[in-house]
């Protein structure tokens, strides 16, 4: 009776521990798996909404056309939006490759309100609105622009580039960082503000090398050029600098030698303005080639002639300095100075002098007892030194 009783017993162990092992194994299971349901569902609920913050704030006024306008989003990704103006035109705009901001890619309008529209979607899979709306700044006035450059158009390469602008700007180092030169080669620069406030120009360290590809963006729309006062549009200009060409001229040997790529091409008697009287004294200084005329009426009043015909006119500065054709001044040039400030050539060597002359050639004046300067008008750019020219910057440090 030992024998079975004793060997039924590791029978009965055995069974329960299994029993044991199998209840385990299927508690564990059926834990498990509710555990594991639950758990994802609590994930997707403690997931957070998606949070829409656009700039400009809603309802925010007098924005100016340039400044930053974006969506952007937490938790989420854009999935739709839209910017239009009242008319229901829409804003070009550009979404980032994650989804999750979308900036403005062009100048909004003047005076006008902007609405905002579309949704997010944030990781608990609910949506949020893209809403809102802001206005910008109705100016008090436009000022406009104009440069002195054109596309496609090659110069001398002491040209400088000139912006003028319509009215007085205070907000100049606003408008300074806005301006971009691009050059091939790189070209050593600095812009200035000239004497009146309503021009900024650009100029070389040293003369333009020749060959050079120059482009000039100045984005003015936009931007606040003095107190309530925005510019009227943007302006850019391509160009190229030609040959390195100078006149070198001197009152006192009465003589004008023109050289390219430092050689002496031309030399010509010329009369300069009369040394007796400084209302017509030809100024020293470097001038700049600034147009050319095949005829050309001249006017001084105040001398006792107006409209006098003249012909193969080159104009060197704004005070009625030009080289130009003078018959009657033959005897004269090589010899004496009698002009009005213009430097006198025969008709033949005024005529070979035009032809060989680009706008924005250097013109080396020495020797007479008047200097180039503000009072003569636009381009007196190169009467500064580099040190003076710089410290015009409205940057300068």
């Amino acid at each position: 009776m030992r024998q079975p009783h004793s060997a039924s017993r590791p029978f009965g162990l055995a069974a329960l521990v299994l029993a044991i092992l199998l209840g385990l194994t299927a508690c564990t299971g059926d834990s498990g798996g509710g555990a594991g349901g639950q758990g994802q569902a609590e994930t997707e609920e403690q997931q957070p909404a998606a949070k829409v913050t656009a700039e400009p704030a809603n309802g925010a006024q007098g924005i100016a056309p340039r400044d930053p306008v974006r969506v952007t989003v937490a938790d989420g990704t854009i999935k739709s939006v839209a910017l239009k103006n009242e008319s229901g035109e829409k804003v070009a705009g550009k979404l980032t490759d994650d989804g999750t901001s979308w900036t403005v890619t062009e100048p909004l309008g003047y005076g006008k309100t902007y609405t905002w529209s579309g949704h997010a979607v944030g990781g608990n899979g609910e949506q949020v609105p893209i809403e809102g709306s802001f206005s910008t700044v109705q100016p008090d006035r436009i000022i406009g622009a104009r440069l002195n450059v054109g596309d496609d158009r090659t110069y001398g390469i002491a040209m400088p580039i000139s912006i003028t602008f319509d009215d007085k700007v205070t907000n100049k180092a606003a408008v300074e960082k806005a301006l971009q030169i691009e050059t091939t080669p790189e070209t050593q620069g600095s812009w200035a503000w000239l004497e009146n406030d309503h021009s900024v120009h650009w100029r070389p360290k040293e003369y333009w090398a020749p060959g050079t590809k120059v482009t000039m963006k100045a984005p003015l729309y936009g931007i606040e050029l003095a107190d309530g006062a925005y510019g009227e549009q943007d302006l850019t200009v391509r160009f190229s600098i030609g040959r390195a060409q100078v006149v070198k001229a001197n009152t006192q040997t009465h003589r004008m030698a023109v050289y390219r790529g430092g050689e002496k091409i031309a030399d010509y008697p010329a009369s300069f303005g009369l040394e007796s009287d400084p209302g017509r004294v030809t100024r020293s200084g470097t001038h700049v080639v600034m147009s050319k005329h095949e005829t050309y009426f001249m006017n001084n009043p105040g001398y006792g002639y107006e409209d006098f015909e003249v012909k193969w006119a080159v104009r060197i500065s704004n005070n009625g300095e030009f080289t130009h054709a003078a018959p009657w001044s033959v005897a004269d040039q090589g010899e004496r100075n009698v002009s009005h400030g213009c430097i006198n050539l025969s008709p033949s060597n005024a005529k070979e002098y035009f032809d060989m002359a680009l706008m924005g050639d250097p013109f080396e004046v020495e020797g007479s007892s008047q200097q180039l300067g503000p009072k003569d008008g636009d381009y007196h750019d190169w009467t500064y030194s580099w040190q003076e020219w710089t410290a015009m910057s409205a940057l300068a440090e």
